[in-house]
């Protein structure tokens, strides 16, 4: 019997996610300097000041396991977000609170409901678990609620919507949303991923957690990663009913965040001054990119995140030529949108260079 024999079927046909280049091998490989890195959409301003500060003051605990329960982390988020505290759980990265949703709430041949150009981790987990995933066809690269609730089946046991959605950038609205309530069984899990919502401006975004209830299950997935420029540490949060986020503690490993992590998020949130500075820098860079590609005759994908989706022609081919500029950018055809490339909202300094780099490129074309 050979490996491939010992593996199961829906983990063959997994295909692994594709990471993007760090700037350090792009420049090697291509012989440049200073690139600039707009791919995985994090915060140009770099990690809040407050964070870093109270890191740098613990680094000599290094010793110590870290705080299994994340005690003084979950009475800061719970304060924050005015809910009680055994409805939060945390992950490392939004990615390990999809796995908990799933290992909880699925076992093999149940479905999940996602639509087709959502977050590629929804699908991979799903599948590495035996699961079936029902992908639904978007509208105007917008979540389609009418169709995915028409989707869901008695086998299915979670709908994973992602608000607003990477790698569009757009998000559906309160009317749609309630709508969508009422099509799907109270029993059937939704996820909503907000990721990217305290960037939103869209007065008829709705706020998930407004929703939940006893007995309704609706999970709230957010995370440190994108505003508060925390990223490298990984570390997300889910909110949801005490019932439902109960169970999901009984597959979390112990430890499964780290101290780091822990000390960083908790100063990040009283960090108002960076979390403004940061929501002005996404604001503005949104609107010259917005500004720029109309000119060069560009399609874009409205946005409520920080990034923008740009119909280029063929996205690989753009995507290697900034490269070879220095200008990291994530082509889309992973996620069935080869025309498209995704360009996170840098500073003023790194947008005009994609700007002026993707200028370059296309007056070489004509």
């Amino acid at each position: 019997m050979s490996i491939l024999d010992r593996v199961p079927e829906y983990v063959r046909s997994l295909i692994p996610y594709e990471p993007g280049k760090p700037i350090e091998e792009v420049e090697r490989e291509y012989g440049i300097e200073d690139a600039i890195k707009i791919a995985s959409n994090e915060n140009p301003l770099g990690p809040s000041p407050k964070a870093v500060k109270a890191i740098a003051e613990r680094l000599a605990g290094l010793h110590f396991y870290p705080d299994g329960d994340c005690y003084q982390l979950r009475r800061a988020v719970a304060a924050k977000l005015g809910v009680a505290e055994d409805r939060l759980i945390f992950g490392n990265g939004s990615n390990e609170l999809i796995e908990f949703a799933v290992r909880t709430f699925m076992r093999p041949g149940d479905e999940a409901v996602m639509a087709r150009h959502a977050f590629a981790i929804y699908n991979l987990v799903v599948k590495s678990a035996g699961g079936v995933s029902n992908i639904v066809p978007m509208k105007n690269l917008t979540h389609d609620l009418e169709a995915m609730g028409e989707a869901t089946t008695p086998k299915t046991r979670i709908v994973f919507l992602a608000n607003p959605n990477n790698p569009t950038g757009t998000s559906f609205k309160k009317k749609e949303w309630e709508k969508f309530l009422g099509r799907v069984a109270p029993e059937t899990l939704i996820v909503v991923d907000e990721a990217y919502f305290e960037y939103v401006t869209d007065p008829e975004y709705p706020n998930s957690i407004e929703y939940q209830a006893d007995d309704r299950m609706i999970v709230t997935f957010r995370t440190f990663s994108k505003l508060y420029g925390l990223a490298g540490l990984r570390l997300g949060y889910a909110v949801g009913p005490k019932e439902v986020i109960g169970f999901m503690h009984r597959v979390r490993q112990p430890f499964n965040v780290n101290a780091i992590a822990q000390w960083g998020a908790i100063a990040a949130l009283d960090d108002t001054e960076h979390v403004q500075r940061t929501v002005e820098t996404n604001r503005a860079g949104m609107e010259y990119l917005t500004r720029e590609v109309e000119k060069l005759g560009l399609e874009h994908v409205p946005s409520q995140a920080n990034f923008i989706l740009l119909r280029v022609g063929d996205g690989a081919a753009i995507f290697q030529q900034l490269l070879r500029r220095g200008v990291i950018v994530r082509p889309m055809g992973g996620y069935e949108l080869p025309e498209y490339i995704r360009v996170t909202i840098g500073t003023a300094t790194e947008n005009a260079r994609f700007i002026n780099e993707l200028k370059g490129i296309i007056a070489g074309r004509a």
